[in-house]
C-alpha cells in the first residue's frame, strides 16, 4: 500500500475525482479537500455555493485537531434594508409539500471563499490556482447532471426559477429551455470566471472588490440586509473541537456555537452505559435503545434552545447536565436541506472533514458570477425563535458536524453527514455500528437506520418485522420506509491506520469512496 496516496469520500463523483487530482498531483489532505470544495459549488449547485458556508475539522499530522467555522454570519444592519425581499415557495417532495423562505432578505453574510483561503494559508501546499483548476474546468466544460441533484432540482425548483438570470443560469437548451435534468449537461461560464478570478485576485475580490460591490447593491435594490461591511469584516473562526471519549476511541467533531456535535456527543455519552455490543444488532432492545437516546438527545436540543437554559451548549458534557438525561435513557424499559460532506485523508496521516451548506439558494444570482447567495435567515431550523428575530452581527448555528474517529487500534477516520436533524442521528449510527459492532466504514453506512424526533419513529427497511412490531406498542406513531432514503443522511467516511486506505461513500446521496 505504500504507493497510494490518501482516500476521499464524496457526494458527486466529480467532487471526489477532483480531490483524486490534488492527490496524485501531490498535494495533501488539506489541498484536495479544498479543491473537492470548489467542484461541489459546480456539480452540486443547491448543497454548495462559493455563497454558502460551512466548516472544516482537519487534523495535521503530529498536529491536534482544529474546527475551522466559515460558516455564514447575520448582516451588521438589520435596518439597512427599507423592505425585507422574503417570501415563501412550496417544495414538492412527492408525497408532501414543505414550505421554504427565499429572497434576498434570506441570505446572511457568505463565508465558504473565505473559508477556503484559510484552509490554504494555515495548511495547503499547493498553489490555489490549481486548486480550483478541476472547478473550472468543470464550470467551462460542463458536467452531465447527476441523479440526485436532478431528483433535488424537481423538489426545489421553484428556487432555481425565481429569477430571470437563475433561469438562465440553470436551464438547458436541449430539454426545451426546462431546467437542468438527469444526464444534461450544465455549463457555468460565468462561475468558472469567477473561480479563475479568485485564482487570480484571491479573496479580496469576493469581500472587498467587484464581486462585494454587486452584492452590496444587488440588496440595496433589491431588499437585502448584505453590506460591503457585512463582507469587509468577515472572519473565519479557528476553535478548539469538541472531543468526547467513546469507549475506547476518540471523537473529535464541530463545537458550539454549532449544535450538532456538542448532540453527538452528548448522545455517546448517553449510549456509554449500556453494553451496546451485547445487543443484537437491530434487534427490539438495540432499536429502543437508539430512539431512546435520540429522544433525550432531542430534548437537550430544545433545552439549549429555550431563553432560560441558554449556555447549556457549553456545559452540556459535564456531569450534572448530563447524569439528568443519562436517568431519562437508564429508566426506558426498552427536510431536506442543502448540504454536502467531504472526507479526505493522506499518506502523511492528514485528515479533513467538510460539512457545507447553502441552505437551498435564496433564488438570486450575484450578477455575471454564477453564483446563487445563500437562504439560511430563511431556514427554520436554525432561526428557532423565528423568523426576522435574528440578533446583528452573530455567528448561525448549525446541525453540520465534521468529524474525526480515533480508534483505539491507531486507525483514523473522517467523517460527516447531509440531512439537517438528521445529520446527528446518521453520524451517531455510524459511529456505534464501527465501534460497538466492529464494521467496516462501507458496513457502517450501508446498515439500516432509524430517526425519532417528535413523537414519530422513521424505519428504513431491512430490520426483521418481528423486531418491528416489538416496538410498536412503545411507539405508536412509525414510518417505515420502503427504500434507503436521503431523508436519513449521506454520511462520507475514509479511514487510514497508517498501512491500509479505506473509503466509502453513503449511496443515499449518490456518494463515491476513492482510493488514490
Amino acid at each position: 500500500m505504500g504507493d497510494k496516496k490518501g482516500a476521499v469520500a464524496a457526494g458527486h463523483r466529480v467532487t471526489a475525482e477532483a480531490a483524486e487530482e490534488i492527490l496524485k498531483d501531490g498535494g495533501n489532505a488539506f489541498d484536495a479537500i479544498v479543491a473537492a470544495h470548489f467542484c461541489a459549488c459546480v456539480v452540486e449547485p443547491v448543497l454548495a455555493s462559493l455563497a454558502g458556508g460551512g466548516y472544516m475539522l482537519g487534523k495535521k499530522v503530529g498536529a491536534t485537531p482544529t474546527l475551522y467555522d466559515f460558516f455564514v454570519h447575520t448582516p451588521r444592519n438589520k435596518n439597512i434594508a427599507s423592505r425585507s425581499d422574503f417570501f415563501p415557495i412550496h417544495a414538492d417532495f412527492g408525497t408532501t409539500k414543505q414550505e421554504f423562505h427565499i429572497g434576498l432578505g434570506s441570505a446572511a453574510v457568505p463565508g465558504s471563499v473565505a473559508g477556503m483561503f484559510k484552509i490554504h494559508e494555515d495548511l495547503c501546499s499547493l498553489p490555489m490556482q490549481r486548486l480550483l483548476e478541476p472547478a473550472i474546468r468543470a464550470a467551462r466544460e460542463g458536467v452531465k447532471f447527476s441523479h440526485l441533484q436532478a431528483m433535488i432540482f424537481k423538489i426545489v425548483g421553484a428556487i432555481y426559477s425565481a429569477t430571470t438570470e437563475a433561469k438562465e443560469t440553470y436551464t438547458c437548451a436541449t430539454n426545451g429551455g426546462g431546467l437542468v435534468e438527469e444526464n444534461d449537461l450544465l455549463r457555468q461560464p460565468a462561475l468558472a470566471e469567477t473561480l479563475d478570478g479568485l485564482g487570480r485576485e484571491g479573496q479580496q475580490l469576493f469581500y472587498q472588490g467587484e464581486i462585494a460591490g454587486k452584492i452590496e447593491q444587488l440588496c440595496r435594490e433589491g431588499g437585502g440586509y448584505l453590506s460591503v461591511e457585512d463582507l469587509e469584516k468577515y472572519q473565519v473562526m479557528a476553535r478548539q473541537p469538541t472531543k468526547v471519549n467513546y469507549r475506547s476511541s476518540q471523537l473529535f467533531t464541530n463545537s458550539p456555537p454549532a449544535s450538532g456535535g456538542i448532540l453527538i456527543a452528548l448522545a455517546l455519552k448517553l449510549m456509554e452505559q449500556q453494553s451496546v455490543s451485547k445487543l443484537r444488532y437491530g434487534s427490539r432492545l438495540h432499536l429502543d435503545f437508539l430512539a431512546s437516546v435520540m429522544e433525550e438527545t432531542n430534548q437537550s436540543r430544545l433545552d439549549m434552545l429555550s431563553s432560560h437554559r441558554d449556555g447549556l451548549a457549553d456545559h452540556l458534557l459535564e456531569p450534572k447536565y448530563l447524569l439528568q438525561y443519562q436517568k431519562k435513557v437508564a429508566n426506558r424499559a426498552r427536510c431536506m436541506r442543502g448540504t454536502t460532506h467531504i472526507s479526505v485523508v493522506d499518506a502523511q496521516g492528514n485528515a479533513a472533514a467538510m460539512t457545507v451548506s447553502n441552505g437551498e439558494g435564496c433564488g438570486y444570482m450575484v450578477p455575471g458570477t454564477g453564483i446563487m447567495l445563500n437562504n439560511m435567515l430563511g431556514e427554520e431550523d436554525i432561526n428557532p425563535e423565528g423568523f426576522h428575530c435574528w440578533q446583528e452581527n452573530q455567528r448561525m448555528t448549525s446541525m453540520m458536524s465534521p468529524s474525526l474517529l480515533q480508534l483505539e487500534c491507531g486507525t483514523t477516520i473522517a467523517l460527516g453527514s447531509g440531512g439537517s436533524n438528521r445529520i446527528r442521528t446518521a453520524i451517531l449510527q455510524v459511529i456505534s455500528n464501527m465501534v460497538d459492532f466492529n464494521m467496516s466504514p462501507e458496513q457502517a453506512i450501508s446498515a439500516s437506520r432509524i430517526h425519532y424526533e417528535n413523537g414519530l419513529l422513521n424505519i428504513e427497511p431491512g430490520f426483521a418485522k418481528e423486531q418491528i412490531d416489538l416496538l410498536s406498542s412503545d411507539y405508536k406513531k412509525q414510518q417505515c420506509w420502503d427504500e434507503h432514503n436521503l431523508f436519513f443522511g449521506g454520511v462520507h467516511v475514509v479511514s487510514y491506520n497508517g498501512q491500509l486506505f479505506k473509503a466509502a461513500g453513503d449511496y443515499r446521496r449518490d456518494g463515491i469512496g476513492l482510493i488514490v
